[in-house]
């Protein structure tokens, strides 16, 4: 579980593949991870360059790997998919497809597991009421739509801008710090840099602390009670996943 060693400085992910690199080694690392695009995503430049040569061996493995288990998933749960084999065979653009756009919402495989699983249903029901038929990319993308489609999703959608803004930053905090925990403070700093790039007005502490009491309110985030308000501490109610989502056209 490769994305479990993570640490900030990535020394502990640097030395385990640079080991191989040395002079007359015979070490060999083979290394997991439910991330898919674990050096694009969390890699510094000096640990993702020690993958170079293994990365699109893994990812053309990993992208094999995946592809037999839907189709062996399919094949399993339902007979209507005996023609799917050679339909994903002879279009392998469709199954790559697939696989990129879950990435881009959600770095879990098996996310894109269950998304293929939720487009089999959707499938199948559809077939009950006409001729039946293979999986296709609408039924995807429905499956898509439907699995991040939640109250929760829908309540970000329709948050303010700096609500939007202030969530961007639990993420990015979390992203930097390497936990699913930050205080108000951690999470401010980020907000007011989110706000220079974009050009805004940066919202004072007052402010900051009525969002992210709006917020707890509607359940998004969890905060922490305490009387020293810029060191509460906060984490997300939902999913990464599902705030990357809501926000994807933001």
């Amino acid at each position: 579980q490769l994305d479990l060693l993570w640490t900030r400085k990535q020394n502990v992910m640097y030395n385990l593949f640079d080991w191989p690199t040395q002079k007359h080694s015979k070490l060999i690392i083979l290394a997991i991870a439910n991330t898919m695009d674990l050096p694009e995503r969390i890699m510094m430049n000096r640990v993702a360059s020690r993958l170079v040569f293994h990365s699109s061996i893994a990812l053309l493995f990993c992208g094999r790997v995946l592809f037999l288990l839907v189709v062996a998933f399919f094949l399993f749960c339902l007979l209507i998919f005996a023609r799917l084999f050679s339909q994903l065979v002879g279009n392998i653009g469709k199954t790559r497809r697939v696989y990129f756009q879950v990435a881009a919402l959600s770095g879990d495989a098996r996310r894109c597991l269950d998304i293929c699983r939720r487009a089999t249903e959707i499938c199948e029901f559809a077939s009950r009421k006409r001729t039946p038929e293979i999986v296709r990319m609408a039924h995807v993308t429905e499956a898509i739509d439907e699995m991040f489609s939640s109250p929760y999703v829908n309540a970000i959608r329709n948050a303010s801008l700096h609500e939007q803004i202030f969530l961007k930053a639990v993420l990015a905090e979390f992203r930097r710090a390497g936990v699913e925990e930050a205080t108000v403070q951690q999470v401010y700093h980020q907000h007011v840099a989110l706000c220079r790039i974009e050009g805004m007005q940066s919202p004072t502490v007052s402010e900051i602390m009525a969002i992210c009491s709006r917020l707890g309110a509607c359940r998004l985030l969890l905060v922490e009670s305490s009387d020293k308000y810029l060191h509460m501490r906060v984490r997300l109610n939902i999913s990464q996943d599902d705030v990357t989502y809501a926000l994807k056209d933001e």
